[in-house]
């Protein structure tokens, strides 16, 4: 959907220059090749301290727990964790490009890609700066900030009778981290701290390079010691990164360190006040676009800090607090836009790292994870910050077919085509930013992808956007027209899955899983409508759509009642698996949905989720919550997404302090980012159901929202956005907003109406 028009107060964009080098990316100008004149705001308006959603924190994070304390910036493309201390602070740098490793397309002997740090490479640390204040021990009345609605982390302390207060935050118009120190005079130093011991060049900087030819730098604005009453350090840095696998994504001619310097000096030369002024006006420009109000909280939950407050939200599960919840909401939508723009799109930890060594590389996992960074977007008016998800597989594409035409049909793969055609593209479980797989090949990846990247369409039906991605549809249906199979069953030939695995479970080698034949009809039906939006292909469009009604659709099995996962009556692998695979065509699909799809169907759905369990990681819960809000059980939806916010102590599943999701290891936890974006997604699902032709508003209002409440910006399928009012669990106004739809029915329980709009045009309804 389009963006909304600013006052010209709150207007800060890049004036564009000529592009330096190759650094245009798919989307728009790559953030660190881009050449561009910052045009500052005429002046700034900041969210008082009072009506701000922020999480806020007695204490420093501690160092040894950064990534469960550390509160997190960033500007999609370089991020740091803030630890805060007066005296000794800490801050820890990553930038998304930067990855060893390269296109890791040799197979191992079988047949899979190899999974590890040397040719399927990882995402690591940037630096890490620190900021000494000696003096500034025995502090008081300390308090330390993550800002929601201005984009910014704030500590404020006490120190000898003199009120202090450091503010940090990572520009996206002037693409550079800053930390601003005002208050009263301070005297200190700062030290750029390298990761892998890479040698300083000059003071305050440095550079590297990998094995595979990236080369990168870092460096601190105005040198390494400080003394005044409002101190600026400017931190910038990056890579020659860059999305073209004709120049195998690395920029040969760009110097990382000199355009580093440039954008630090010309940061540090505008000072203070006007970078955290052209900061927030951009970081509100999309914040601002949606509100949540999910009902008032008891003063005595307001009065408490974050951890105390989600502490006491699970051991008092009888008081509600809707508060909590909805800035939970909106800390997912804040981690989309400082970790999302027009570079690459968020991995398993977004841009937040605290080793080099990250858990699974800090990859792109495509059976679930990255596509669940990205059911927020569109959801909570951030549809900008999903075009970077767009961009990487354009980008990808050109390696992944290549790679999949030489390699996937290779004898030693388990899961080729038996029918010795191969085409299109596909991709493992695990991707990099090189045209890079990892691990398995995942078969049903790119239809996965396909769903992620047509649903971008569906909200906001944009058809040039449509016409970039024909090809990623395209190309995944020619590889599922050359990998189906032909089966009888009961009497009939249908067309399935060739052998394949239910990720991540049961056998290898089994055909027509259920998640492949779900996620490929789905596959099918959009590459029909978009054949048809875009007047293109019409004879490949009629042989898509005659592959489609020969496609073989899951059963309920007669011996478990469950919806089948394998083909087979019988359920071949972990009852209560993390992974929800065969469900997918009912989220995030809409082949099964309630109200339309066969009783009996939907009957197996909610035996196989109920078998699943209602407890598992933060992303299993959250696609469980999502599932249940489609089968509009609130009690469910809700119950699951508590689990979600249930507090990670003794390094057990849930949330940190600083609102990360910790993925349970065991004897450690990790921090993945999916959840984090995934629960807010379900909590719009709860409140709104979408699909063409369709808005279902509230089907799933969990009684602690059900008071009163008031969203407004929701995204909605179709082409619309939705401002959202209820009271006593009913609705009482709703203002449908076409940013490219004409026609919807819009339903509240019994009632229904079918509204007709123009682009740009509102109407407001008050279901009876």
């Amino acid at each position: 959907m389009p963006e909304l028009p600013l006052p010209p107060s709150r207007r800060t964009f890049l004036k564009l220059g000529g592009a330096v080098g190759a650094g245009v990316a798919l989307g728009g100008l790559h953030p660190f090749t881009a050449n561009a004149e910052v045009v500052r705001p005429t002046s700034e308006a900041l969210v008082p301290a009072g009506p701000a959603t922020t999480l806020w924190y007695p204490s420093p994070a501690s160092e040894d727990k950064i990534i469960q304390e550390g509160l997190p910036i960033g500007n999609g493309r370089i991020g740091a964790l803030v630890g805060g201390d007066p005296a000794a602070d800490f801050l820890y740098l990553a930038d998304a490009s930067l990855w060893t490793g390269g296109p890791n397309d040799v197979l191992q002997d079988d047949g899979q890609f190899p999974y590890e740090t040397e040719k399927f490479g990882t995402l690591g640390l940037l630096a890490k700066l620190r900021i000494a204040v000696p003096a500034h021990t025995g502090v008081t009345d300390y308090r330390r900030t993550l800002d929601l609605s201005n984009g910014l982390v704030v500590i404020t302390y006490r120190h000898q009778g003199v009120q202090y207060r450091r503010e940090y935050f990572a520009s996206h118009p002037d693409d550079v981290v800053v930390i601003r120190l005002s208050g009263g005079p301070v005297t200190g130093s700062v030290v750029l701290e390298p990761t892998r011991g890479e040698p300083p060049a000059g003071a305050g900087a440095f550079t590297g390079a990998f094995a595979n030819g990236l080369k990168y730098a870092c460096t601190v604005a105005g040198g390494t010691a400080f003394r005044g009453s409002d101190v600026v350090i400017v931190v910038s840095g990056g890579t020659n990164y860059v999305p073209d696998a004709a120049r195998k994504f690395l920029d040969a001619s760009l110097d990382p360190l000199a355009l580093a310097k440039r954008k630090a000096a010309a940061a540090l030369a505008a000072g203070g006040g006007a970078l955290r002024a052209t900061h927030v006006a951009d970081y509100r420009r999309l914040y601002d676009r949606m509100s949540v109000d999910l009902g008032q909280s008891p003063p005595a939950k307001r009065a408490l800090d974050t951890w105390s407050r989600l502490v006491a939200r699970h051991d008092d599960p009888a008081t509600a607090d809707p508060e909590l919840e909805a800035s939970y909401l909106q800390f997912g939508r804040y981690l989309t836009i400082t970790g999302s723009r027009d570079g690459l799109p968020m991995g398993l930890q977004g841009l937040w790292q605290n080793t080099n060594t990250p858990d699974w590389m800090s990859d792109y996992h495509t059976d679930i994870n990255v596509q669940m960074n990205y059911w927020l977007a569109d959801r909570a008016a951030l549809p900008g910050s999903f075009t970077a998800l767009a961009d990487y597989c354009l980008a990808q594409l050109p390696v992944w077919t290549d790679t999949t035409n030489r390699l996937f049909n290779d004898p030693r793969n388990r899961f080729r085509n038996t029918s010795g055609k191969v085409g299109g593209w596909a991709v493992a479980f695990s991707t990099n930013i090189y045209g890079g797989s990892g691990w398995w090949w995942h078969p049903g990846g790119n239809a996965w992808l396909c769903n992620s990247l047509w649903d971008h369409y569906a909200f906001t039906q944009d058809k040039a956007y449509l016409a970039r991605i024909y090809p990623l549809l395209k190309g995944a249906c020619e590889f599922w027209a050359a990998r189906l199979v032909p089966m009888t069953v009961d009497g009939r030939e249908v067309l399935v899955d060739d052998h394949d695995w239910s990720p991540e479970h049961g056998p290898q080698d089994t055909r027509g899983i259920t998640y492949a034949q779900e996620i490929v009809w789905d596959l099918f039906e959009h590459y029909r409508e978009a054949v048809a939006v875009l007047g293109r292909d019409r004879a490949y469009g009629d042989r898509i759509g005659g592959l489609q009604r020969r496609l073989y659709l899951p059963k309920v099995s007669p011996v478990t009642g469950w919806l089948e996962e394998w083909m087979s009556p019988d359920n071949l692998g972990e009852t209560t698996h993390r992974h929800l695979s065969p469900l997918i065509g009912l989220f995030p699909g809409d082949r099964i949905a309630a109200g339309t799809a066969p009783p009996e169907l939907l009957d197996g759905v909610r035996a196989l989720l109920v078998a699943r369990g209602m407890d598992s990681y933060g992303w299993a819960t959250a696609w469980r919550s999502a599932c249940w809000a489609r089968l509009k059980d609130a009690g469910r939806a809700y119950q699951l997404l508590l689990t979600v916010l249930r507090p990670s102590v003794a390094n057990g599943n849930g949330t940190a302090p600083n609102f990360f999701d910790m993925y349970s290891q065991g004897s450690y936890t990790i921090f993945q980012i999916d959840a984090n974006l995934g629960a807010p997604a379900a909590m719009i699902e709860m409140l709104v159901h979408s699909r063409p032709g369709v808005v279902e508003l509230l089907p799933a209002l969990p009684a602690a929202w059900a008071a009163s409440g008031r969203v407004t910006g929701i995204g909605v399928r179709g082409g619309f956005e939705l401002d959202l009012e209820w009271r006593a669990g009913k609705v009482t106004r709703a203002v449908l907003r076409s940013v490219g739809g004409t026609r919807t029915e819009v339903r509240a329980g019994e009632w229904r109406r079918t509204v007709a709009l123009r682009p740009g045009t509102s109407v407001t309804v008050r279901p009876g």
